[in-house]
Formats: C-alpha cells, structure tokens, sequence
C-alpha cells in the first residue's frame, strides 16, 4: 500500500491511496488549481480513481467534487455527485483491493466519519476531524501499519491567537479537533512497536499549532511511555506541499 497526502488543514484535504491498479483519493478539499497540480506532479489521472471517500461536507473537504462527479463517491450524507453510494458508521465494504471500514468521529458536522483502510497484511488508519476518539473506535485503530492522525493544536498557543472564543471554544471542545497532547496520548495507546511503519500529524492548525510542536509531543510522549520508535517514520503534514509515504519525505 502507497500513499499521498497532498493537502491537510484548514483550507484543504485530500489524500491519495494505492495498491496493485486500485486506487482510492480520500476527501477532495482545496481549489482546483492546487489539486490539479498535486495530480500532475505525482503523475496520476484522478479520473482512473475507483473511488473517493468523503470524511465529511465542510468545505475544506469536499470543495472540488466537481473534479470527481463521474466517480463512485461514498459519504454518510447527500453530496453533489451522480454517483453516490450511502455508508454507515462501523459499515465494512470492499473496493477492490481494499477492505474499508467507516468509523464514526465526533466533530461539528453530521456523518462525519474516519476510514480503515485493509489490503492484504497491511492496514491504514485515516482520522482528521474529530473532538475524541470513542472507546469503541479504539479496537478498530489498533495495530495499524500506518496512519494519518489529526494533531489540530496546542492549547495554549491557540488561546493566544487572536481567533474568537466562541472559534476558540468550537476547536477544543468534544466536537472540534484533537489537540497535540490527545493526539500523541491516543496513538501512543493504539500503535504497535512490531507493526507499525509510518505515523503523519495530519490536520495541523497554521495559527493554533506548528508542525514542530505537533512532532515533539508525538514524540516526547512515546519517549514517556518508553515506546520505540527507531524503525518508525514520524510526520507533520504541511498544508501545501505533497507527502509521499514510503520514501519518509516531501515531494514539492
């Protein structure tokens, strides 16, 4: 299994996933410009996609289904597209290759949902978008070779901004974003030092957070929690610039 993460924040999601000629793109946020030029980059006809997943309808999400409209989509709610088919949280279904599973995430838009993502020996967790993790969640998340894993913000430096409370309140609350020391707690409780290979900090806040903050309290916690993570490859996703999984770097 490959993957590309090609926008994650605020102002845009989309990643890209592969094994053998299956080929999946995860949310289709950013304009189009941006996108096109991620597809181009990475050599791919986002037209050949067996299918697009959407996590959920906020804009940052979904802006560019218009690219996708010939494409099977799967969503837990209405969304522009001719080719929609309708999932439910904890619902398991097969697009070739992969085996999906959907989970149900907790955040200020309704169906919003998180994806496992099998093939053969290899498991991918993709969660952005959410408060918490509910507890039953947590067996679904174990385990995984890789995952893409909100780490929103740190809490103090995003009440220092100069965001509104009631903004302030929506992020740090059950229904926001999982800031860096939950973030960090929870994988440091659900990875695995034998199987898991890569871990990208996904969703990062360009005002509430760095990358760099994001990364060391992933990585202080699991130096507290004496978890080895030598053969690991640990991430912070850019808004604006592609991760290619595999090569533990960017392409620009």
């Amino acid at each position: 299994m490959k993957f590309a993460l090609l926008a994650s924040g605020s102002k845009g999601n989309c990643c890209l996933i592969k094994h053998n000629d299956t080929k999946l793109v995860i949310d289709c946020g950013s304009t189009r410009k941006y996108l096109k030029a991620c597809f181009e980059r990475l050599q791919y006809d986002h037209l050949s996609s067996d299918a697009i997943l959407i996590t959920h309808t906020h804009t940052d999400h979904v802006s560019q289904m218009k690219m996708f409209q010939s494409i099977d989509t799967y969503a837990t709610q209405d969304i522009a597209t001719d080719h929609l088919h309708a999932i439910r949280p904890f619902e398991s279904f097969d697009i070739k290759d992969f085996h999906i599973t959907v989970l149900p995430m907790s955040h200020d838009c309704e169906g919003t949902v998180g994806y496992v993502i099998e093939c053969e020996n290899e498991k991918m967790v993709y969660v952005t978008d959410t408060g918490y993790i509910k507890k039953e969640v947590k067996d679904y998340i174990r385990d995984a070779d890789y995952y893409v894993f909100e780490s929103n913000h740190d809490i103090e430096m995003l009440m220092q901004t100069s965001r509104p409370v009631y903004v302030k309140q929506r992020i740090i609350n059950d229904y926001g974003h999982l800031c860096n020391e939950d973030s960090a707690n929870i994988l440091s409780e659900v990875i695995s030092e034998e199987t898991t290979k890569e871990i990208v900090l996904a969703h990062i806040s360009q005002e509430g957070n760095t990358r760099d903050m994001a990364l060391r309290t992933l990585q202080q916690t699991f130096d507290k929690k004496q978890i080895h993570r030598e053969h690991m490859r640990l991430y912070s996703a850019d808004q604006f610039s592609i991760y290619v999984s595999g090569n533990g770097g960017k392409k620009e």
